[in-house]
């Protein structure tokens, strides 16, 4: 069975499922995808399940908001009180403050369920932030945290520093999610967790391997990664990392095939912390990657709803794969995009939800000139 964590007077599961990236019916983007395959699906929940894993996440917008359907559904076999449902508010959706309660109401009936156990104001950075505190967000699930349907009130981050240490000091909070990896930790991710753990605030790790960034590495890499641990994965350096630190007491990886969950099940059964000597290897990855001039995608495709139809994190990943050493084939992938860069407007609608801050018409431009 997978390990647990103690979070106040019970134990979640160290491996969650995130339901972002759910296996569909048709080869469009995952994040995107409104035709989400059930019957995959329901499989890779009830392994998880089986195994240990009770921390299942989801959010209004994943799979064109049908993430939340999907797994309110795929839990409903399993008693209600053995297993933990968060959800997430995005303020960014809610024109005004009465929008709040209507995304809440449409949360309860999408799952099916009379309550979250964690819910979280979603992707805060300053703008979020400042309209979460115009709107009162807080103190809106606070009353729904008193009314007994909410259970633990926290907040996912994708800003600066000096926001984290604003939105931290603004309230009391049982938990907070932060993207972390080993190829994040010396850029940003360091910092955030010791702000969130010398607050005393637990923490839930989002993209530990980069949206499968981090699966997918150079051959010099993972040649590394082999010779150091023959028998275990590349995704298991990753995961590993992340679970090397006490504070986390969750890490959500977005799996959609069994082979995916059953490696991660491994890596976080009977789990030792790295060792200096691995935590180093991890270090040496993340150097050898910072050379090459990637775009921090993680695939979240917040950026969806272009317009023009611009598949954004597809062309990203072409273009990754390019800077990565393999040009000839990230140009083929590039050439079977129905809509790429070309088609952009430049409106900046795409850059205003990035977490990751990307400025996207630009990195378009510099995608176009390369391949």
């Amino acid at each position: 069975m997978v390990d647990k964590r103690k979070f106040k007077d019970t134990e979640i599961s160290l491996l969650g499922l995130g339901t972002m990236r759910l296996p569909c019916k048709t080869p469009l983007k995952r994040e995107a995808n409104p035709m989400i395959n059930y019957e995959k699906g329901q499989e890779l929940v009830d392994i998880a399940y089986e195994n240990g894993v009770n921390y299942f996440d989801t959010a209004y917008m994943y799979h064109a908001g049908k993430s939340e359907k999907f797994i309110g559904t795929a839990l409903k076999k399993y008693p209600r009180e053995s297993y933990y449902l968060a959800d997430k508010l995005p303020i960014w959706m809610c024109p005004r403050k009465s929008d709040m309660e209507r995304v809440f109401q449409k949360q309860l009936d999408r799952t099916s369920h009379d309550y979250f156990d964690f819910y979280l104001l979603h992707s805060l950075n300053k703008d979020n932030f400042d309209k979460c505190e115009r709107f009162g967000a807080y103190d809106f699930v606070m009353e729904k945290k008193r009314q007994g349907k909410v259970k633990n009130v926290g907040f996912s981050f994708h800003g600066t520093i000096d926001d984290l240490k604003r939105i931290v000091a603004a309230y009391e909070w049982d938990f907070a999610q932060i993207q972390m990896n080993y190829l994040d930790w010396n850029q940003f991710a360091e910092e955030q967790y010791q702000i969130l753990t010398d607050a005393g605030i637990p923490v839930i790790v989002m993209e530990p391997v980069r949206g499968g960034k981090l699966a997918d590495v150079s051959k010099d890499i993972e040649a590394m990664f082999k010779k150091a641990k023959p028998d275990k994965s590349v995704a298991s350096w990753a995961m590993g990392f992340v679970a090397s630190h006490p504070n986390v007491i969750t890490i959500l990886s977005g799996m959609n095939s069994p082979e995916q969950m059953l490696d991660n099940l491994d890596t976080l059964t009977d789990f030792k912390p790295f060792s200096k000597t691995e935590l180093n290897i991890c270090a040496n990855a993340a150097a050898m990657m910072n050379k090459t001039k990637i775009i921090p995608c993680t695939g979240c495709d917040y950026c969806a709803d272009c317009p023009k139809g611009v598949k954004i994190s597809t062309i990203f990943a072409a273009y990754n794969k390019a800077a990565t050493g393999d040009k000839d084939e990230a140009k083929a992938d590039y050439s079977k995009i129905d809509v790429n860069a070309d088609a952009c407007i430049e409106c900046g609608k795409c850059a205003s939800h990035c977490p990751q801050s990307i400025q996207i018409p630009e990195m378009l431009k510099t995608v176009k000139e390369t391949l």
